[in-house]
């Protein structure tokens, strides 16, 4: 139990230190007038304040090399069964020695947008070396990587990843840094503070296929690992990208929302 106790403070201080390394200037607030979400949504936090957030949306590390349209604050926001199904899973995984830490959750239909806009443009390859370095920018929608729609508008889709315990913050990203590939070893790519999945999270490449064959050892223990918890719980897995995944039933299955991510969008939920 002290142990238990140990792992739950050191997560709190890592909280509290990626919400200072992604926290967005007082200017970027949302506008009384924006959409707000149903009452269905909640804060991840408020149901589990254990699980790491590392909301890379809201930050410059991203494969365009800027914060996306609608991420206005740091903050989870997922449907209210998703968002208990990972508190169960958090549960199980902290009596092992991880930790869920989620990259993305709930993203507004602005931000897919965002995304398109930015996919359409070819010229703009800053983040290539790291993110795509083995696929032509002119082929993301052909490939599958950019859509004009996502599951993550509808608010149970989720992106993830394990951290060992205790877990220590991810090192802040310094824009115009030298990129790595995604998928060059652990020690040479953007150092997270994840176990070891054979590539960094958001990297376009068949390597990312959870169950990609020249992925094995410890890093397709690791995958399977996530992916077997996530599953106990009602999730399923994205086969293209191994961080991706959707709690069924989806609560909106057919509904694409477009409230920003902040807390005032589910203040009192």
């Amino acid at each position: 139990m002290t142990g238990m106790r140990t792992a739950l403070r050191a997560l709190a201080a890592t909280a509290a230190a990626l919400l200072a390394v992604t926290a967005l200037s007082p200017t970027a607030l949302a506008r009384p007038s924006e959409p707000r979400a149903p009452k269905e949504f909640v804060s991840l936090r408020s149901v589990d304040p254990t699980i790491v957030q590392e909301m890379r949306y809201t930050t410059a590390h991203t494969f365009m090399g800027e914060r996306v349209d609608g991420y206005l604050q740091p903050v989870c926001v997922l449907t209210r069964p998703a968002a208990r199904a990972l508190h169960l899973a958090q549960r199980t995984l902290l009596r092992q020695g991880y930790t869920l830490k989620v990259y993305d959750c709930y993203r507004p239909q602005r931000a897919v947008d965002h995304f398109v806009r930015w996919a359409k443009d070819l010229d703009d390859r800053s983040m290539k070396e790291e993110f795509y370095p083995r696929v032509d920018k002119s082929r993301l929608f052909d490939d599958g990587y950019i859509a004009e729609k996502s599951g993550h508008s509808r608010g149970s889709t989720v992106d993830l990843t394990l951290v060992r315990l205790p877990a220590l913050p991810t090192r802040p990203y310094r824009p115009g840094e030298r990129l790595t590939p995604c998928f060059a070893p652990r020690g040479e790519r953007f150092r997270d503070n994840s176990v070891d999945m054979g590539t960094g999270y958001d990297c376009f490449d068949t390597l990312s296929h959870t169950d990609d064959p020249r992925i094995a050892g410890a890093q397709r223990a690791n995958r399977q690992f996530l992916k077997r918890t996530l599953a106990e719980v009602g999730f399923v897995n994205l086969p293209e990208e191994w961080w991706h995944f959707t709690y069924r039933p989806e609560p909106f299955p057919d509904t694409y929302f477009d409230f920003p991510v902040h807390r005032r969008s589910v203040a009192g939920h």
